[in-house]
């Protein structure tokens, strides 16, 4: 409706001055006079949220702005990358990132294994027979400590 106002006032007025007044962009109407179409449907900030949580339940919220843009993008609305990012953050809506599993254990090794000597048995008869160890490290300011301790499972003394 307003490119036809528009193009029958272009002969009297400049055509900068029409699309400013009704507010819309000269590319907008040049589009239209081609036959194309005038405006994407442009979604407003609280539309495109709307959609942005929508395709990120969709996909278990592993999705970050990349893919929810290209996804908006997909399904027919225009969307930059910024946009997107900007709204995401502002809403706390952020990606899921899986932890890669990482071996640490080589099972396959050829060393010599010590034998189980202990055989779970965690419930000594006498004191002094039976024995445990842990170590552990923390980061302090004058560096790495490794503390260790040694528990006689009789009585759990150190």
């Amino acid at each position: 409706m307003k490119y036809a106002w528009i193009d029958t006032q272009c002969r009297q007025y400049p055509l900068s001055a029409l699309c400013e007044v009704l507010a819309v962009s000269i590319n907008g109407y040049r589009a239209w006079k081609r036959g194309g179409t005038p405006e994407r449907q442009r979604l407003s900030d609280a539309q495109l949220l709307t959609l942005i949580r929508t395709i990120h339940a969709q996909y278990k919220g592993a999705y970050g702005s990349p893919r929810i843009t290209e996804e908006v993008r997909s399904r027919g609305f225009p969307a930059s990358k910024a946009r997107v990012e900007r709204l995401m953050s502002a809403n706390g809506i952020r990606a899921r990132h899986k932890r890669r599993y990482r071996v640490t254990t080589d099972s396959r090794h050829k060393l010599p294994v010590a034998p189980n000597v202990l055989n779970r048995n965690f419930t000594p008869a006498e004191p002094n027979q039976e024995f445990t160890s842990d170590i552990t490290y923390i980061w302090t300011d004058e560096g790495w400590l490794y503390p260790a301790v040694t528990l006689d499972l009789f009585n759990r003394e150190s």
